[in-house]
């Protein structure tokens, strides 16, 4: 089926009239049938680990919109508890975790090879997915960089400016420099498992990018990505991969190339007609409409999306927003862009 999916012809490099498109965290709170499914599950950690519900809420879009992709529902942060972290939710504030800050910590966690039995329903989230979807609709899998999960890990939590995490590499880089090492190799499984469970395409998530720059981002944002994805598609010949390094600015130039990546990811910091000249000349780019008119909508929205889409018209694009849509997003404005976009 793969020459009549939409998603995977843009990842092959065609140009298409109508852009596939879906979008980041489309299975979410802005959507009621999410929220029902959520309460049946009784919290957000229970409901990444219960498979059919899993599914569920990744089929739910779908139905609704009629997606080219669905995205598998997990979390960046189930990784780190399959090493050995603990991990919870605190309503209202995000995620929280024990923290790693010195090397032993760091020799607690678990290996990469140590993490299949606790992700084995996330696996099976990914075999149901692969049987139910539509035909024409491409499953994504996923997983955080190792340096946006190890941000999380250092610190507890998200910060606003990742200082913990700064802090370890600059003060401690061999204990920083080995769970960098850890997290790449336990991506690599954890991805690659994904994958022979039915994922068709992979996306790395790395949404703290923007705060390495020169060559702390070399060394930590696109290295770790440059490895995984040779490792992938060594193991899984012909996989298309994608990578979402956030806010890169100027560091988007030449990703593609440098990591092998088939696509990527913009954020909305950066101007459509700037990325086509600058980045999709290298390939696929996917993105990069504004959250936020997701919730405003109106003439603005249609104007958008038009003016988007007629940015990236002359290379292989994916449509899709800079960030994930806000639990306050209205979902009849994904109505009005998805007519814009397809007419």
């Amino acid at each position: 089926m793969a020459e009549t999916k939409k998603l995977l012809r843009s990842l092959a490099g065609e140009i298409q009239d109508v852009p596939p498109v879906w979008l980041m965290r489309q299975a979410g709170r802005y959507l009621p049938e999410y929220r029902a499914t959520r309460a049946e599950a009784g919290d957000f950690l229970s409901l990444c680990y219960n498979s059919e519900l899993a599914a569920e809420v990744t089929l739910q879009p779908i139905r609704r919109y009629g997606f080219d992709a669905a995205i598998l529902f997990a979390d960046i942060l189930l990784l780190p508890q399959a090493l050995g972290a603990d991990l919870w939710f605190e309503t209202g504030e995000g995620p929280r975790l024990s923290t790693i800050t010195d090397a032993g910590g760091l020799a607690k966690l678990k290996g990469k090879d140590d993490i299949h039995e606790h992700m084995a329903p996330v696996y099976e989230t990914v075999r149901i997915l692969s049987r139910e979807l539509p035909s024409e609709t491409t499953l994504i899998g996923f997983a955080g960089a190792p340096w946006t999960v190890a941000t999380y890990m250092i610190a507890g939590r998200g910060t606003p400016d990742q200082a913990p995490a700064h802090k370890l590499r600059t003060e401690d880089q061999a204990t920083f420099d080995a769970l960098m090492d850890l997290l790449t190799e336990g991506t690599i499984e954890y991805l690659s498992k994904q994958v022979e469970a039915g994922a068709e395409v992979i996306k790395i998530f790395d949404s703290w990018a923007g705060s390495l720059k020169g060559e702390a981002f070399t060394k930590y944002a696109l290295e770790p990505t440059k490895k995984i994805i040779a490792e992938l598609k060594s193991r899984h010949p012909g996989l298309p991969c994608m990578a979402f390094p956030r806010e890169a600015g100027e560091q988007y130039i030449g990703f593609a190339k440098a990591t092998g990546a088939d696509c990527v990811a913009i954020d909305n910091s950066v101007d459509a007609d700037w990325a086509a000249a600058n980045v999709q000349v290298d390939g696929c780019v996917q993105g990069n409409m504004n959250p936020k008119l997701m919730v405003t909508g109106g003439q603005e929205l249609i104007d958008e999306t038009k003016r988007i889409k007629k940015a990236f018209s002359k290379g292989p694009h994916i449509f899709n927003l800079g960030h994930g849509i806000t639990p306050d997003a209205d979902p009849e404005n994904v109505h009005v862009m998805l007519e814009a976009l397809r007419g």
